[in-house]
């Protein structure tokens, strides 16, 4: 072992591997488990879009994207910076921006053959101006883009009302492909009966811009929660026969959490999100525990203390709520208050535990799991929040087999 001189530097710093500390495992077994499922149970006439926006719902889009790419038939990002990291490892997947663009990212947009979503006509011109001309004026390029129709999410998008003439409008404008429509599902988990008309009103509209005679090579309505329960005839879950589009946009689904609880037992979790201990203590009875002494000691207890916090993404909002982790194949409850860069967890009668042993945040550990579900419920949020919030210092360990 290299020793630092007296009153000096070390002659060189040692290598520490980053990920023994705190990291999250990314299955691509289960991703690739997952898309299989999806395709089994939209059918043949859907194609696959990967949602893989914030950095693939914390799990790391690039590396993810390389398993993906020869897998599902687009993907689908928030914006063109992530367009632009995503062209690096896919450079031949068709790559869809879903959110609106910013008037100085509509170069890179065009330049690097990106497909927009547009909300308005207005935008397409926008797009249609930045193509290369022929000295005769006329488009060089073409540049396909999605017209957003809003349907009930009220959030993107032209009004249904306008959509067909939208279209229309849309596609005559020089340089512009008209490629795609899409709408968005709010509550497709929750409220049917709205999510049946907002279906309804979708496939009419649909239908009225094909026979205004536009082709629409690509239609998409529904995303996990929607695949999930609207794959089949119009309202009617799981049968085939659909028209509500032929591609589905597979976000929290792909990362094999469902959004509609009795279809879970048929994706597989791709994220494990672990920590370690780092230090071990037998704490008195009446010592406090953490900011704002929320927890004070019933009786001895033997605390451990874990390297995660909310400055990795582990929720304040965990706090006192019941939250568990798993160590030696059992579950400790956190104590008091979630601080930036460690948690206290509860270990009093647990001999096998000691410093450097690893803990479970999200995942399974012996015959235990602690789903992403059960961590959203108790910090009073979504699995999505959960999976984003996990920050960059966590370290990404892609698993192959």
């Amino acid at each position: 072992m290299t020793q630092a001189k007296k009153g000096g530097s070390p002659a060189h710093a040692a290598s520490v591997e980053p990920c023994n500390r705190c990291w999250v495992e990314v299955d691509f077994a289960a991703v690739r488990h997952n898309v299989a499922a999806i395709r089994e149970h939209v059918g043949p006439g859907f194609g696959v879009m990967a949602v893989v926006k914030t950095n693939a719902y914390g799990h790391g889009m690039e590396d993810l994207a390389k398993e993906l790419r020869y897998l599902v038939e687009m993907f689908g990002v928030a914006n063109v910076t992530e367009a632009l990291h995503l062209r690096r490892v896919a450079p031949d997947s068709p790559i869809l921006i879903l959110g609106p663009a910013l008037p100085e990212e509509r170069e890179a947009i065009v330049q690097n053959e990106f497909i927009p979503v547009v909300s308005s006509v207005a935008e397409a011109k926008e797009y249609a101006a930045l193509l290369d001309k022929n000295e005769d004026g006329s488009p060089a390029a073409f540049l396909q883009v999605h017209l957003k129709v809003d349907t009930g999410m009220g959030r993107i998008g032209v009004w249904w009302e306008d959509a067909v003439e939208a279209a229309n409008t849309i596609d005559d404008i020089p340089g512009i492909r008209l490629w795609g429509v899409a709408t968005h599902l709010p509550s497709a988990e929750e409220d049917a009966d709205f999510t049946t008309e907002q279906l309804t009103c979708w496939e009419r509209l649909v239908a009225e811009i094909r026979i205004a005679g536009l082709e629409l090579p690509v239609v998409h309505a529904l995303n996990s929660a929607g695949a999930i329960r609207y794959a089949g005839r119009q309202g009617q879950p799981n049968e085939p026969g659909s028209r509500t589009g032929d591609m589905v946009r597979a976000g929290l689904m792909l990362y094999g959490c469902s959004p509609i609880p009795e279809f879970q037992p048929r994706l597989r979790p791709v994220l494990t999100w672990k920590s370690r201990i780092v230090l071990i203590r037998d704490v008195p009875a009446g010592r406090s525990v953490s900011y704002g002494r929320t927890y004070v000691t019933p009786g001895p207890m033997r605390i451990a203390t874990v390297a995660v916090g909310y400055g990795d993404g582990y929720q304040r909002h965990l706090s006192n709520t019941g939250a568990e982790v798993l160590v030696a194949g059992r579950r400790c409850a956190v104590l008091g208050r979630v601080t930036m860069d460690q948690i206290m967890v509860d270990i009093t009668g647990l001999d096998q535990a000691q410093i450097g042993s690893e803990v479970v945040l999200i995942g399974r550990q012996g015959d235990q799991g602690i789903p992403v579900t059960e961590l959203a419920a108790k910090a009073g949020t979504i699995p999505y929040e959960i999976f984003t919030a996990i920050s960059s210092r966590v370290t990404r360990r892609f698993l192959t087999e």
